[in-house]
């Protein structure tokens, strides 16, 4: 590819950028419109969990599989099209007649999503050659992660108050089409000079292992978690782990690695990703149930209520970036774990009027916690890993956050259901304790894990991984 100027980089980079800013804007949205969506679809608290977990299990599934297809066929195609589906999914999203049909749409949406982010951050790379460039670009890249946590919560209150739901989705549909002739204008055509092979039964063992898994959680309390059905999916879960496991390790170019997990510092990390991104899905969807349903407040108060949280992401963020450059990930992982476990535990003695100010104080304090928690997982994931293989363990790590998001909607949600007695309004407050117990234990998890994959011990784990992988 023929050396861009630095103005056609820059454009190419902003045009990626607009692909970040609707996904990530997207799940904000979606949570705080989940009261408006229940009740105007008459939707079960279940139904809302398949809403938000029909997306984030459908993009975790596909997430390293679009990757490997963009290196093959083309980045940019591979880019259009997930343009093309995102916006065709958000469209019929807000059509939708029935909860149903909008899960579906869902599903299609995030088919398209799986194709952007990924494959934006691929085209970035191959773009911004330079390695000051590239970590600008890459900075400005996360930048934007805090500026659409920031700009949801409003953008979506105003929406769902002033014109509706719908329109939460309808809003992603001119953003995605300029970007896509915008991309066929400026960005340029890339592919990998080696192509990793494409791996579909790795991929239909993923997609088995995540659907069945979610599917038990959230089902299992209406089918009876002693029915066939729930069992079923369990056992399923079951084996298509251990089948994924035996046969990847057999595979050249596995879609999983099983060695990288053999890094201390790597498993680590794909867990604190799970339990950090659990924490964060639990409490938006809670958060947002809580705020509307209980509290009366209107989606945009709820938005500008959950403002301080993002605000408190987006100073954070950068500074747990520099941290982990200059100290090493320990000390944000460190604060992460302590403060989403406190957060927890503020929010777990939720009444029907906690004042404002202890609100306020447990949303910046998850806030704080949540901005400290993305770089070091990124860090450690890739930690001493070849050069060669870090984008894939990269890959692994985001994949591992929607799990995460994923499994937090479907626990909490599940836990809220079975302890809810009579109406949501009346009932959630005391049902929803556990939940909040629940985040809390989550932000411990990321506190223990932070100590122990940060150790001498987990050190040497990586290096050998690292020197048996270089022996490839």
């Amino acid at each position: 590819m023929p050396e861009l100027t630095r103005r056609r980089r820059l454009l190419v980079l902003g045009i990626c950028c607009l692909s970040l800013f609707i996904v990530g804007l997207d799940s904000t949205i979606v949570n705080l419109a989940l009261p408006a969506i229940r009740a105007d679809l008459d939707a079960s608290v279940s139904k809302l969990q398949w809403t938000i977990d029909a997306y984030t299990l459908v993009l975790a599934s596909l997430l390293m599989i679009s990757g490997s297809t963009a290196d093959r066929v083309g980045r940019r195609r591979t880019f259009q099209v997930g343009l093309v589906l995102f916006g065709l999914g958000s469209l019929l999203c807000g059509l939708a007649p029935t909860v149903d049909l909008l899960i579906a749409s869902r599903m299609l949406q995030a088919i398209g999503g799986s194709m952007l982010n990924p494959v934006a951050m691929s085209i970035i790379t191959n773009t911004f050659t330079d390695p000051r460039e590239r970590a600008q670009a890459i900075g400005v890249w996360g930048g934007v992660v805090g500026l659409s946590m920031s700009v949801g919560p409003l953008a979506g209150g105003a929406l769902v108050d002033s014109a509706g739901w719908r329109y939460i989705f309808w809003i992603n549909v001119p953003v995605a089409l300029a970007a896509l002739l915008l991309t066929a204008k400026f960005v340029p055509e890339s592919r990998a000079a080696v192509a990793r092979r494409i791996d579909p039964v790795g991929q239909v063992l993923v997609v088995l292992l995540l659907v069945g898994l979610t599917f038990g959680i959230i089902e299992g309390r209406a089918a009876g978690w002693a029915s066939p059905l729930i069992i079923g999916c369990f056992t399923i879960a079951v084996a298509s782990l251990a089948g994924l496991v035996a046969y990847e390790r057999r595979r050249e170019e596995p879609l999983l690695e099983p060695r990288f997990f053999r890094s201390a510092p790597f498993s680590g990390a794909t867990l604190i990703a799970v339990a950090g991104f659990a924490a964060l899905a639990g409490f938006l969807f809670l958060n947002s149930l809580y705020l509307q349903e209980v509290r009366g407040f209107s989606a945009l108060h709820a938005g500008l209520l959950t403002l301080p949280m993002a605000a408190m992401t987006v100073v954070f963020a950068p500074l747990s970036g520099w941290l982990v450059g200059n100290r090493g990930p320990r000390l944000p992982l460190v604060v992460a774990g302590l403060m989403l476990t406190a957060s927890g535990l503020i929010l777990s003695r939720l009444t029907t009027s906690t004042p404002t100010v202890e609100l306020l104080v447990a949303y910046l304090v998850f806030g704080l916690g949540f901005g400290m928690l993305n770089a070091p997982i990124t860090n450690a994931a890739v930690s001493g890993m070849p050069r060669a293989q870090a984008g894939v363990a990269a890959a692994i790590a985001s994949t591992s956050r929607q799990v995460g998001a994923s499994l937090g909607v479907a626990i909490v949600g599940t836990v809220l259901t079975a302890r809810l007695t009579g109406a949501l309004e009346t009932g959630f407050v005391s049902a929803a304790h556990l939940c909040w117990l629940i985040i809390a234990g989550c932000g411990a998890l990321v506190l223990v894990l932070g100590l122990v994959t940060t150790s001498r011990w987990a050190r040497r784990t990586a290096d050998a991984v690292a020197d048996d992988l270089a022996r490839i």
